[in-house]
């Protein structure tokens, strides 16, 4: 009874998983990475390389862009299995010290979604073969030859840890495990056939051969010649194309997203923030355009090098403490210096739309403080 128990739970998981599988695929009808994703990429090549101190650049630009705490946890977790533990317990330290250091400054990070439990009787030998046999594309469950037959444990673990385990927990989706997993075998030498293989599993989720040249190139930019150079070899070998990193188009385009509405810790009234963009180059420039319904503003803030606003359209009000509020216009641009507090925000009679650029120290471009009141807006 409970085997059939068992069985039926499995059967509407796998069931689930075919319904996950397909939306994965469906999802990625875009031929650019989206942002989450530009930044697992990093994260997950610096923590199988061991260069801790760009890990911990990395890690706060994956934040400051809208990764969750609990979306780099499972990033790091996921590299144990492809890195082992030792990078990935040091890559989880570093982390730990990366958000004790936002703490202190007062940044406040989304934790996330958490894992799914899985449930009692879950059958992970049939759940973590046919995901297996899902990403590969073909049926592996019924081995006659090679490392399954030669070591049947190893395959094993594989199939009820690696994709029962770990494949199971939702808080990333499939096919952003499978770029997790390209990424740490890249920065990694000697694993070139595992590249080859996943960057296989990496196309049957979805991703598109512009996505993989796009992750070549941010590989390039943010990482190492070596490593986009390893990645693209193997690439153009799946391919059966000639592939260099050095070869691969560097212009970008960003294109416009949905606007995503500005946190109420930090700003007043009505506020989104669109097209969001970061330099390619690690630990420099990033920003975003910030639209203001009329009466709205930022917090009272600093930034560790300052900030640049451009005007876009409408008119709006900035000032810096102890100074008096200045107006700005389309086509004005403000600078504030580093650690001068400031705020600035639409005027009451019009609404306000500025690009704001800023560079990080130690990680973070703000430090937030306390809300602008009405009778300081008002003066």
């Amino acid at each position: 009874m409970k085997r059939k128990i068992s069985k039926i739970i499995t059967a509407l998981f796998l069931a689930l998983f075919s319904i996950a599988a397909v939306s994965n695929a469906q999802n990625t009808g875009s031929d650019k990475l989206s942002i989450k994703e530009q930044k697992i990429v990093p994260i997950a090549a610096f923590t199988a390389n061991g260069e801790i101190s760009k890990l911990k650049i990395a890690l706060n630009q994956g934040l400051n862009d809208g990764l969750t705490i609990n979306e780099i946890k499972e990033i790091l977790v996921h590299i144990y299995a492809y890195a082992g533990f030792p990078r990935s317990l040091n890559g989880i330290n570093a982390f730990m010290t990366v958000l004790d250091e936002r703490k202190a400054k007062g940044i406040k990070d989304k934790s996330g979604k958490e894992a799914s439990h899985v449930p009692a009787g879950f059958d992970k030998f049939t759940y973590g073969n046919k995901v297996r046999n899902n990403l590969v594309g073909t049926d592996m469950s019924k081995p006659k030859g090679g490392y399954q037959v030669f070591v049947p444990a190893i395959d094993r673990f594989l199939v009820e840890h690696l994709f029962a385990d770990i494949f199971f927990r939702d808080v990333l989706t499939h096919q952003e495990r499978e770029l997790v997993t390209i990424s740490t075998l890249a920065a990694m030498t000697g694993t070139e056939a595992q590249l080859k293989s996943h960057l296989k599993i990496a196309i049957n989720t979805g991703y598109s051969e512009s996505q993989l040249k796009e992750y070549i190139i941010i590989l390039k930019n943010n990482v190492g010649a070596d490593t986009a150079e390893r990645a693209a070899i193997v690439l153009g070998e799946l391919q059966g194309s000639t592939y260099t990193a050095a070869g691969m188009q560097a212009v970008k385009v960003i294109k416009k997203a949905e606007p995503v509405k500005a946190s109420s810790d930090y700003f007043t009234g009505n506020v989104t923030v669109e097209s969001i963009f970061a330099s390619e180059i690690p630990n420099s420039y990033s920003g975003g355009v910030v639209n203001f319904k009329s009466g709205s503003r930022t917090a009272w803030h600093t930034h560790p090098y300052g900030q640049t606003l451009i005007v876009i359209t409408g008119h709006g009000l900035v000032q810096s403490e102890g100074e008096p509020v200045q107006k700005i216009m389309p086509g004005d641009v403000v600078w504030i210096p580093a650690n001068k507090r400031h705020w600035h925000g639409a005027a009451p009679d019009s609404d306000m739309s500025h690009v704001a650029i800023s560079e990080p120290g130690n990680g973070s471009t703000v430090k937030w403080m306390e809300h602008v009141s009405d009778e300081q807006y008002n003066k």
